[in-house]
């Protein structure tokens, strides 16, 4: 699939960053050992493949799907080949008994990824998951940071999201605070970040549902009004590869905007990925009718579509990738900004969104009032917009 040409655009973004900085990724790379939590999502498997190709000593990767880690190597195997390193899979939640078992006995890494992440503005709809989303998203990272610091890892990498400058929903805002918690970290571990737009058909993305829908026969729904920045999977992984390797502590690196990266509607990718595969998308007044006359479309070369304006919970206007009082290195590299953070952090108001959370998970019961109060003890000025209207809700 040509991602590029889906996204609206002509050429990939870090090529030339990647290109002037390859003997020295490469020569780090081959000198070290990897440890990769999420490596098996769409963003991790990117990173796996970064790695991979260079040669590591040692790439291990951590994933709860045992079916993704499967069709990672055999992805692999299909292109790349075979490393002379040692290259393992561990079908494990970064969260368990096992997973730290494993981590010692494996162990040590010299760089530790970790992007694992409840990513979906959605995960918000019900105060079971959003829960869970905190501790995939906040405590799993600070607890595998401290083994990543105990085995003495020369860098701890973590995914963070555009969505977390100036949040509207509770994941960005969720990744907003593990930046704010991983401050406080950064005095004894080094860190680094990156900030990204949206992968394109990256596992569970409305653009990986326009996939789904077309094997199935099923018509195209998509918002008309939400623009957004894409980066292809490749991309994704550059990305994370440059800050995980090449970040100070405290880095987050984020792509410059130039005309290779713009935003675009998801009803305008829908069209180019129609067309891309010889249909002519048609458009329908309510579900309802795309839904019934599917089958007589799809026969002419047309394909159903809906096209709404978004009234779901937690969307923002528009993406944005760093806020006006963040302090920028725009000369470091060619393609790619870096945000460079001082430690500052609230320890007292840190040590209390803990405790109010695990005062919570201790009573078993909690409502998701109670979690959005914890979030504005850290995040005084977070936009949430509660709208009662969430995306499962929709076609």
């Amino acid at each position: 699939m040509d991602y590029l040409s889906l996204i609206g655009r002509s050429g990939a973004i870090f090529s030339q960053d990647i290109s002037r900085k390859e003997d020295h990724l490469s020569k780090i790379i081959s000198r070290s050992r990897f440890l990769i939590m999420g490596g098996a999502g769409s963003i991790g498997q990117a990173v796996v493949r970064e790695v991979f190709k260079r040669d590591p000593k040692v790439l291990h990767v951590v994933d709860l799907s045992e079916n993704n880690l499967v069709e990672l190597v055999r992805d692999i195997r299909s292109t790349v080949g075979y490393g002379s390193g040692d290259f393992k899979t561990f079908a494990l939640d970064c969260g368990s008994v096992e997973f730290i078992a494993c981590v010692k006995a494996e162990g040590p890494y010299d760089y530790v990824f970790n992007l694992s992440a409840l990513k979906h503005v959605r995960s918000e709809k019900d105060p079971y998951t959003l829960m869970r989303m905190i501790i995939v998203n906040v405590f799993n990272t600070i607890k595998t940071l401290h083994l990543a610091k105990d085995m003495g890892a020369k860098n701890y990498f973590c995914v963070s999201t555009d969505k977390a400058t100036n949040p509207a929903n509770m994941m960005g805002a969720s990744k907003r605070i593990m930046e704010i918690f991983l401050m406080r970290e950064s005095l004894t571990q080094n860190i680094s970040m990156a900030r990204f737009a949206n992968v394109a058909f990256s596992d569970g993305s409305l653009l990986h549902g326009f996939n789904q829908r077309f094997a199935k026969r099923q018509p195209l729904s998509a918002p008309n009004d939400i623009r957004r920045y894409f980066v292809t999977p490749q991309e994704s992984g550059e990305l994370c590869l440059l800050s995980g390797l090449l970040g100070d502590n405290r880095d987050i690196f984020f792509p410059k905007l130039s005309e290779k990266l713009h935003l675009i509607t998801f009803s305008e990718i829908a069209v180019r990925f129609l067309r891309e595969h010889g249909y002519e998308p048609h458009e329908c007044a309510s579900e309802d009718e795309a839904r019934n006359r599917a089958e007589e479309l799809i026969v002419k070369k047309k394909w159903p579509c809906y096209f709404f304006e978004s009234d779901t919970t937690g969307e923002k206007d528009f993406e944005e990738f760093f806020t006006d009082n963040e302090d920028l290195d725009l000369e470091r590299f060619d393609t790619v900004g870096v945000i460079r953070n001082q430690p500052d952090f609230d320890e007292t108001k840190l040590d209390e969104f803990m405790d109010g959370i695990n005062a919570l998970r201790r009573k078993a019961t909690w409502k998701k009032d109670e979690i959005i109060k914890l979030y504005f003890s850290l995040l005084p000025e977070f936009a949430h917009k509660e709208t009662g209207k969430y995306l499962d809700q929709k076609m």
